[in-house]
């Protein structure tokens, strides 16, 4: 039987919630993630070294403990991040982190509503997100905010737990990746694949928006990224 998406809460704001989610050890699939963002970006600007490579005000949307804003700081010297989430007890675990890595002056973090953001069109040179689209029950809506912030040739870069086809590789998911974890983080992880978008969702929300659907990939067994540059009117027009 094909696996139906079934909706999780909006927001994880509780401390236990917010302190399982950030025990969980995240550092290769942070590590994977800042990596590939910088590959996509030397695609679109081959001549620019990795030295000199900043990219610019950045928002990152659902950064949850701000793991990875620190990880791109630590890789990009000269990047200015605004970390937003939702979650008051994640914001709270982000400042410990953000101050233990000593990027205060760097990272700012902010409680917003990815679904209605208040920056002004085109404010961000960089719109990267990991894992808040399955927190959506209209992901539509927040892609848009997503596209609306971004300056025009801008870079979108999200990634998101991607849908299993059905309920046997799901299990099989959960026993690979939260195995080793406490049972509360394994149904964590089951709830948010069973949030998820299939890769079929996504790219029809994203060509809904203008965008090429090739635009998303699967990036992993349980992962989809969609990597694009904001043309503007031009992807708009198709």
């Amino acid at each position: 039987m094909v696996l139906k998406r079934v909706l999780e809460p909006e927001v994880m704001d509780s401390e236990k919630e917010a302190q399982e989610y950030n025990d969980m050890d995240h550092s290769v699939v942070n590590q994977h993630f800042v990596e590939e963002l910088f590959q996509f970006a030397r695609d679109q600007d081959p001549a620019v070294a990795d030295a000199d490579f900043d990219f610019g005000d950045v928002l990152d949307l659902g950064t949850g403990t701000a793991l990875i804003p620190v990880e791109l700081c630590r890789q990009d010297h000269e990047c200015r991040v605004m970390a937003v989430d939702l979650a008051v007890s994640m914001l709270e675990l982000a400042r410990y982190n953000v101050e233990a890595a000593g990027m205060i002056e760097r990272i700012t973090l902010a409680q917003v509503d990815a679904k209605k953001m208040g920056y002004d069109r085109g404010a961000f040179d960089l719109v990267m997100s990991n894992s808040i689209i399955h927190h959506i029950p209209d992901p539509v809506v927040c892609l848009q905010e997503m596209v609306r912030v971004t300056a025009e040739d801008g870079l979108l870069f999200i990634r998101d737990l991607m849908r299993p086809q059905d309920a046997e590789t799901l299990e099989a998911l959960v026993l690979t990746y939260t195995g080793k974890e406490s049972e509360y983080s394994q149904r964590l992880f089951r709830d948010s694949l069973h949030a998820a978008l299939s890769l079929d969702e996504i790219r029809d929300l994203v060509a809904s928006l203008g965008f090429d659907p090739n635009s998303v990939q699967a990036t992993s067994d349980r992962h989809w990224t969609w990597a694009a540059v904001n043309l503007g009117d031009e992807a708009a027009a198709g």
